[in-house]
C-alpha cells in the first residue's frame, strides 16, 4: 500500500512542501509554517481541494 502526502503551501511566506496527512492535526486545529512561524487551521496550508479532500478522507 502506498503511503499517502498531500501538498502544502503557507499563505503568509509561500513554503511548499509535502507532508503524511496522519502527522498533521485535525483540519480546524491550529497548524504553525515550520519557515515563518505563522499559525492557522491546517485546513488554510493544504495547497488543492484535493489535497483537503485527501486530508478530510484520512482523518475521519
Amino acid at each position: 500500500m502506498n503511503e499517502a502526502f498531500v501538498q502544502l503551501s503557507c499563505p503568509a511566506c509561500s513554503k511548499d512542501w509535502e507532508a503524511k496527512p496522519m502527522d498533521l492535526p485535525q483540519r480546524t486545529e491550529p497548524f504553525t509554517c515550520p519557515d515563518c512561524d505563522e499559525q492557522r487551521p491546517t485546513a488554510e496550508f493544504m495547497r488543492t481541494d484535493r489535497d483537503l479532500e485527501v486530508l478530510k478522507d484520512i482523518q475521519e
